[in-house]
């Protein structure tokens, strides 16, 4: 098997849901050991263990099912802590601390471990214990009132976007932890929460707050601030162009043919086409229904005005562009079988980031995890009469 780049680090994984496993699968991508921890009973992922959901977000990964609030199970993950590297969790702040998963209890096991942690809104302050889910972050952090159409109200983004940012900051933090670890020799808390991530998404609109004082309200399918620059309707559909201005904005009026609003004052400049943007966008769309998204995609691109279509799920992995990317990558599941998976999408020359294990089913891997963490055969027969640990057909 191909040698990866973090192939010497293990990693334990306590989290759930989405957020935590998405830093975990960053990770496990590069070739980490990955531990999943589950509890034995039910599990919290929805629609279970073959679910399209857990098999694209768990593979990579192997499964042991621990006992945790068992003494005999807590202190068999206190003797892997000893050996590992990174430990991930999503519990509530109270949680972790009751259950002795705390960075202070485990850095008095191992000076080395790091610790990553994401909440709902941070470690501390007034809503430190309270559950977070997606959606909650959303329209707390701003980012449902910049969504939408303003006549509809706010929006939710369509995807887990609170999850999945905090999970690839989590990611990069320990990532930087690690090459610290390097010089010092020493582990880190390293932890962010749905809000957080939230906020600095926000990005430029949020800077547009701090430092100007503007509220940024919903601009719908248009750019905030530039124009033109959104979706607009098209003969058979919608297409999304960027021509804000410059050489741009003179291709665009040159291939809608309409160079009269280059001289027009109510278009003239970035700020007047902004100001008059409701009636350049009825000229715009007056032209553009006089063709095809198809044919509008190629003529703008062909005069270097960016230009797509705007697809459906299905329409962007049938896209030539999509499939020469190879996003979705072919693997085998011992229980669902050939299914294709969404490859990592960061490239790294040279190092391919394949599906090299399917999700794990639930405990599936607990005889050859504890024979890796040094356990003899008599050793690992007592941690499953004593509670410890489950077989995966009790899990």
């Amino acid at each position: 098997m191909e040698a990866l780049p973090l192939d010497d680090i293990t990693v334990l994984d306590l989290s759930i849901a989405r957020a935590g496993p998405t830093a975990v699968r960053q990770l496990a991508d590069w070739g980490a050991n990955v531990v999943r921890i589950e509890s034995p009973g039910g599990g919290f992922e929805a629609g279970g263990q073959s679910s399209p959901d857990y098999l694209n977000l768990h593979r990579n990964k192997r499964s042991i099912c621990i006992n945790l609030k068992n003494a005999n199970g807590k202190n068999l993950f206190h003797a892997m802590v000893s050996q590992s590297d990174v430990v991930i969790e999503n519990m509530r702040t109270p949680v972790k601390h009751k259950l002795g998963f705390d960075y202070k209890t485990l850095k008095e096991i191992n000076p080395k471990i790091i610790l990553g942690s994401i909440s709902g809104f941070g470690q501390t302050g007034p809503y430190a214990e309270r559950g977070g889910v997606d959606q909650i972050a959303q329209g707390m952090s701003g980012m449902m009132r910049v969504t939408g159409l303003p006549e509809h109200g706010p929006v939710r983004a369509g995807v887990a976007i609170s999850d999945v940012t905090a999970g690839l900051q989590l990611a990069i933090g320990i990532m930087v932890a690690l090459h610290e670890r390097q010089k010092t020799g020493f582990g880190r808390w390293v932890h962010t929460s749905l809000l957080e991530s939230m906020i600095g998404m926000l990005d430029f609109q949020a800077a547009r707050w701090t430092v100007d004082g503007d509220d940024p309200p919903q601009s719908g399918n248009d750019h905030p601030t530039l124009g033109p620059m959104g979706m607009y309707r098209t003969l058979d559909g919608h297409i999304n162009l960027a021509a804000s201005g410059g050489r741009l904005w003179e291709a665009f009026c040159g291939e809608l043919e309409s160079t009269e609003w280059l001289t027009d004052v109510r278009f003239a400049s970035a700020r007047a086409r902004k100001a008059n943007r409701s009636e350049l966008n009825r000229l715009i769309e007056e032209r553009l229904k006089m063709d095809t998204s198809f044919n509008w995609v190629t003529r703008l691109n062909s005069v270097g005005v960016p230009c797509g279509p705007v697809n459906g799920v299905s329409d962007a992995f049938a896209d030539p562009q999509v499939e020469h990317l190879g996003m979705a990558v072919e693997t085998e599941h011992p229980d669902a079988g050939q299914i294709h998976i969404i490859r990592n999408a960061t490239n790294i020359d040279g190092l391919s980031n394949d599906i090299r294990r399917p999700s794990p089913r639930k405990g599936e891997h607990a005889h050859e995890i504890l024979s890796s963490f040094g356990f003899d055969e008599q050793g690992i027969s007592e941690l499953y009469e004593n509670g410890a640990v489950h077989k995966n057909e009790s899990c």
